[in-house]
């Protein structure tokens, strides 16, 4: 994205982790800021970094999403960048899940994100120009034991970021998936919840995975600080990627997601094709 003048970013989720590091950065390289939270307690310091504009927001609501967005607007005239951070996890095998846990998580994770989404894109096609960044996670491309229901978020956060770059970049809009594997935030401890009865059957599996996860927070391979200069510096290029996979595991995860699937997408290749009307009989009607 050329950068004529300091650019307008609004984060969302910015509490903590990639959220609040990434609005630090920002201010720290001079850019106009709208910094997010359900708590603004929370985020009242980063106010003294730079010009920033500090507001409750909790994506679930729509009146506050519909007023943090008329109040950027009102203050810096459009929003060059909508970083959509904010989100939630939950550890639960499939079966395990409870309704309500999976309901919220959705709520934030995809229908939050989509409510930005709606709410901000009509002023960036006025004006032909915008960036839109969906954190997704590495998750979203493979899904591991006792993360299915928040897998799902992000599969589904990949599907809709996947259309919309093809209906707005013609416009002059970018969009661009953040897929990280681990990295050193709280998000295993302060931001996953887990089910509340569990099944012994899936202790090898999902209760195994779960205790990995969370015994390895906060000493994960990935540096939120690199992470979120990678981020800018994709935004800020020439050619953005679409999908900005963050993390040794996170690249590693999908190369073999992609040889996995182009495996067995091989060995059952008769039968997908045969599947078709014989070509002599294409374009006839039953």
């Amino acid at each position: 994205m050329a950068i004529t003048e300091k650019p307008v970013w609004f984060i969302t989720g910015c509490s903590t982790g990639f959220g609040r590091a990434l609005a630090s950065h920002v201010l720290e390289l001079g850019y106009r800021t709208v910094i997010t939270a359900r708590n603004t307690d929370d985020i009242k310091d980063l106010a003294d970094k730079g010009e920033a504009l500090i507001l409750r927001l909790d994506v679930t609501d729509r009146s506050e999403a519909e007023a943090a967005v008329k109040a950027a607007e009102d203050k810096f005239g459009g929003i060059d960048v909508l970083v959509n951070n904010a989100g939630i996890g939950y550890f639960a095998a499939v079966e395990e899940s409870e309704e309500i846990q999976v309901r919220r998580m959705f709520d934030i994770n995809v229908f939050g994100l989509s409510r930005m989404i709606h709410l901000i894109l009509p002023t960036m096609r006025k004006r032909r120009k915008g960036f839109i960044v969906n954190l997704s996670s590495i998750g979203g491309l493979t899904s591991f034991p006792s993360l299915g229901y928040y897998n799902a978020t992000k599969f589904a956060v990949e599907g809709l970021s996947e259309a919309l770059w093809q209906e707005v970049e013609p416009l002059g809009i970018k969009v661009m998936l953040v897929e990280p594997s681990g990295f050193r935030t709280d998000w295993a401890g302060r931001s996953a919840n887990e089910s509340e009865h569990q099944i012994a059957d899936y202790a090898a599996t999902a209760g195994l995975w779960r205790k990995h996860v969370r015994a390895i927070s906060g000493k994960q391979n990935g540096d939120p600080l690199r992470a979120i200069a990678a981020i800018v510096k994709a935004v800020e290029s020439a050619n953005p990627p679409h999908h900005l996979l963050l993390g040794n595991d996170a690249f590693e995860g999908a190369i073999a997601k992609l040889e996995v699937l182009r495996k067995e997408f091989a060995a059952w290749e008769a039968v997908a094709r045969g599947a078709d009307f014989p070509k002599e009989k294409q374009g006839q009607v039953a």
